[in-house]
Order: C-alpha cells, then sequence, then structure tokens
C-alpha cells in the first residue's frame, strides 16, 4: 500500500500557488518518511533558519520534513510533518485524491486547526 504514494512530488507555495520543491516519500520499517530532494523557488544551499531541534542551520536538501506516517483506516497518519519557513511540527495526515492516484492531499493539524495542501507526483 505504501507503494501508491512512495516517490517524488512537487509541493506548491500556500502564498504564491508557485512550485516550490520535491519531496521524496519512501517506506522504511513499516512507516512512511519523506525528505525534500529538490528546490524550485530557492538556492540549493538553502538553510533552515526557523526549524526546531537539531535542524537548525542544517541544508533544506535532504533533510527530513515527514516522519513515523503509518497506513491506518486509508489514510497515512500519526506521523508528523515540519514546515521549515515556520520551523514547526504539524500533526499529518495524508492521502491520494479520490479519482486522481497523482495528487497527494497532506493535512497538517494543530489542535482543532489544520491546513492542507495537494503535492502533485513528478513523472
Amino acid at each position: 500500500m505504501f507503494a501508491q504514494v512512495a516517490g517524488t512530488w512537487k509541493t506548491i507555495d500556500d502564498d504564491t500557488n508557485e512550485a516550490k520543491s520535491y519531496v521524496q516519500l519512501s517506506e522504511s520499517n513499516g512507516s512512511l518518511s519523506g525528505k525534500i530532494v529538490k528546490l524550485l523557488k530557492s538556492a540549493p544551499d538553502r538553510k533552515c533558519d526557523n526549524c526546531p531541534d537539531a535542524r537548525k542551520g542544517q541544508p533544506l536538501m535532504n533533510m527530513v520534513i515527514i516522519e513515523n506516517m503509518k497506513l491506518k483506516d486509508g489514510f497515512y497518519q500519526d506521523g508528523k510533518i515540519l514546515d521549515p519557513e515556520k520551523g514547526k511540527w504539524y500533526t499529518c495526515k495524508m492521502w491520494l485524491k479520490e479519482g486522481d492516484s497523482n495528487v497527494l492531499v497532506v493535512r497538517g493539524y494543530i489542535g482543532m486547526f489544520y491546513r492542507t495542501q495537494y503535492w502533485y507526483r513528478v513523472q
């Protein structure tokens, strides 16, 4: 089932609606994780100035921003996603858009509030 979302996805900037980065999703030991593999709007050596923990000041390239997603009830959930711009971790839920396996719905939560993004499969 992980094979359905494994691969590279193009993220879209919430503010400008422009392509922002490529994130590679992969499965290991029964959980899904994702890392940035290409920056489309900024320099490839850009660092994460706002990141928490050991990621602060580290390059965005190859940074793991999605951790511990598990497939449960048809959704990838129970993991977390990092917004490097804001430097915050969010609870995460992901699923393929109904009728279009090339669109991944990514929803980050803080409490009852959430933000939804649509990521597009890179062919």
